[in-house]
């Protein structure tokens, strides 16, 4: 591996840096979430075609991240984080000025794709500049573990901040001024050497995996309107799964895929990702729909809904900095990891006890901090186990697969458990009773998914330290 010799203190000014990106990455899907009220009346989003504001960005971002860390490995991942922070202000330009749905949904592609550069580049980053220390590997990804589920419950806050007193438009625009910080930083502090890989573009690959994953999630969102037997229906899951399917069977077959299938032969690589598949899958849908339930139910506007979810941001940053590594250190990833996703799940199910006639502090505040603390403890030896599992010249390959993990998971999670809550009322607007029993149903589906993946964890985890 071929890198510059960098500084201690300019390699932690580099995590700061890298920490940004991933805040920023996670943050463009949740910042838009108290947007989406205005946003639907300004450009004529229906109740049910409006999840697609975040679809829209977190499909192409987990399409392409393979893509991503393929071409990181390839090209040098301190020119792929680059590049991708050009397109991410370019989409965000594009997704701001939008007047209409379709050009809004433009935008977000853009900005999906430019993430999917600069994530498993960033890791990939933070990787060549702490990997040969194992201590200071563990406090640099416990930084870098809290900038992703913070940056999504503090974009909540900082959305409901922007839409209230300025415009919905600059949850996009303000990523213009920091993807222009975040190049000039890129170029003086971060390495620029390759990782030695060789080889093609396997652009027919992330072709068949993108389309495939749309056109699944695109069934499922539509299965509530069009009817789970309609032929519409079963048309879009049926080619989700064939190109799906297609994908895998390219992926073997060819001289140099953009997965290798091989590379889940390394220990406890597929657990620790089928546990972040499922983290995303439960954790998306929970700050979607209680932020809709804070502000179609108990009335907030967008700043005091944003607000409200200020208290998870503080106790997953302590959880994910303080805790996780101790926990980790004491007894291993898989424990935390198997517990993490049991206290998220009991946070689920308190937090299925909302009211139509509820408060914040009853209903939202106690069960928010649960399910924060939960997410806190399983994410990080996660994400660690499924980066370390990797041979080094594949860091940006293992960094795309466990970002296209969680965000697979985020998209396909939201997709299921949006067609739960619309079944279940959560398509009635103006009717807060239909509304509560919609997310209350929202949030029980979402607590099986994190059972679900305690039990798998539980069985497929290896208990081998990290």
């Amino acid at each position: 591996m071929s890198t510059q010799v960098t500084r201690s203190s300019t390699r932690w000014w580099g995590l700061a840096l890298i920490a940004m990106a991933q805040f920023m990455v996670i943050m463009d899907a949740s910042i838009i979430g108290v947007a989406l009220p205005k946003m639907q009346a300004d450009l004529g989003f229906t109740q049910n075609s409006l999840s697609w504001v975040f679809n829209a960005y977190v499909i192409a971002l987990a399409g392409l991240l393979l893509l991503g860390g393929r071409l990181s490995d390839l090209f040098g991942p301190r020119r792929i984080f680059m590049a991708g922070w050009v397109i991410l202000g370019i989409g965000s330009l594009v997704a701001g000025f939008a007047g209409d749905v379709a050009i809004e949904l433009t935008g977000r592609v853009l900005q999906g794709a430019g993430s999917a550069l600069i994530a498993p580049a960033a890791l990939t980053l933070l990787m060549m500049l702490f990997g040969s220390e194992p201590r200071e590997l563990t406090k640099a990804m416990a930084f870098y573990g809290a900038a992703a589920p913070a940056g999504g419950t503090a974009g909540v806050f900082l959305g409901g901040v922007i839409t209230e007193f300025v415009s919905w438009p600059w949850v996009f625009f303000i990523n213009v001024p920091i993807a222009i910080v975040a190049l000039v930083g890129a170029w003086k502090l971060m390495p620029s050497g390759k990782l030695g890989a060789r080889g093609s573009v396997d652009v027919f690959g992330a072709l068949t995996v993108t389309v495939g994953l749309a056109a699944l999630v695109f069934g499922i969102v539509r299965a509530e309107v069009a009817g789970w037997m309609s032929v519409e229906t079963w048309v879009a899951i049926g080619l989700g799964v064939v190109l799906l399917g297609a994908f895998l069977i390219i992926q073997r077959v060819k001289r140099d895929p953009l997965m290798p299938l091989s590379i889940f032969r390394s220990p406890n690589l597929g657990a620790a990702n089928i546990a972040q598949v499922l983290l995303g899958a439960s954790w998306v849908p929970m700050w979607f729909f209680l932020n809709l339930y804070l502000q179609q139910v108990l009335g907030f506007t967008a700043f005091p809904a944003g607000a409200a979810l200020l208290p998870m941001t503080i106790l997953i940053m302590i959880g994910m900095i303080v805790l996780a590594p101790r926990v980790i250190a004491a007894f291993g990833p898989k424990v935390p990891i198997v517990l993490g996703l049991l206290i998220l799940a009991a946070g689920l199910i308190w937090m299925s006890a909302i009211r139509p006639d509820g408060n914040y502090w009853v209903d939202a505040f106690g069960p928010s901090l649960l399910v924060a603390f939960g997410q806190a403890l399983a994410f990080i030896p996660s994400l660690q186990t499924a980066i370390s599992a990797a041979p080094p010249e594949q860091g940006g390959l293992a960094s795309g697969i466990v970002n296209t993990s969680y965000q697979v998971g985020s998209a396909l999670g939201l997709a299921v458990v949006s067609a739960i809550a619309a079944g279940c009322g959560a398509s009635t607007l103006g009717d807060p009773v239909a509304l509560t029993n919609g997310f209350s149903a929202a949030f029980v589906g979402a607590a099986v998914i994190a059972l679900v993946g305690a039990v798998l964890t539980l069985v497929f985890f290896r208990t081998k330290r990290v």
